[in-house]
C-alpha cells in the first residue's frame, strides 16, 4: 500500500476460502490436540443464513499493487499459533513470583 502514488483502501486476501473447522483441525493439528475436547459447539453463534460464503477479493491490490500472498493457509495458521504461545509464555513469565 505504501507503492501506491495515492492513498486509498485495498482488500488483502488470499482468494481462498475455509471453513471453522478447518482452522480448527489445523492448529489444534499443529499442536498435537483433539479440537474436539476443548472447543464447545452453541449453534447461537452460526452464521446467518443468507452468508454463503465469505471470500476476500484482493484484485485491485494485485493490479495496482502487484501483490500477491506470500503466506498460505496452514503457515497462517502456524504463525497465529506460535504468536499466541509466545504471548501465553510471556503472561505466565509476568505472573511468577519475583525474587
Amino acid at each position: 500500500m505504501m507503492q501506491a502514488e495515492e492513498p486509498d483502501d485495498f482488500v488483502i486476501a488470499t482468494g481462498e476460502t475455509h471453513s471453522i473447522r478447518e482452522f480448527l483441525d489445523e492448529a489444534f493439528g499443529y499442536l498435537d490436540l483433539d479440537w474436539k475436547e476443548f472447543v464447545k459447539i452453541d449453534p447461537a453463534y452460526y452464521r446467518p443464513a443468507e452468508v454463503d460464503l465469505l471470500l476476500g477479493d484482493a484484485g485491485k491490490a494485485r493490479r495496482a499493487l502487484g501483490w500477491e500472498p506470500k503466506v498460505g493457509f496452514k503457515e497462517l495458521v502456524k504463525l497465529m499459533v506460535d504468536h499466541d504461545l509466545e504471548l501465553a509464555r510471556k503472561e505466565k513469565r509476568a505472573q511468577e513470583p519475583h525474587d
